[in-house]
Order: structure tokens, then sequence, then C-alpha cells
């Protein structure tokens, strides 16, 4: 699955992993994060992410 960084601190979301303190379940793809979740590092919305260059 596709990981997307975030452009303001560098966190990485990986799918695979999820974010379990922001209620995401392992397996949720990037696509299918609710439109009000935020980095849980920084706080930046979810535009401030970029797919990884694989």
């Amino acid at each position: 699955m596709q990981q997307y960084v975030c452009q303001v601190c560098g966190y990485v979301y990986d799918p695979e992993k999820g974010d379990p303190e922001g209620g995401i379940a392992p397996g949720t793809p990037f696509e299918d994060l609710p439109e009000d979740w935020a980095c849980p590092l920084c706080g930046v919305d979810k535009d401030m992410f970029e797919p990884m260059e694989a």
C-alpha cells in the first residue's frame, strides 16, 4: 500500500500500521482516512501529505 509523508514534519502514514492512537485501524488506505484526520505529530490537515516515492 502507498505510504504518504507529511510535508511539514516528515511523519510517514503507513496504511499497514494505520494510526491506532488516532482511531485508524491497520490496513486503512490514506484515501479512506476521515477528512478531519490530521498529522499525529504536527496537526496539519491531510492536504499537506504527499505520496512517498518508491
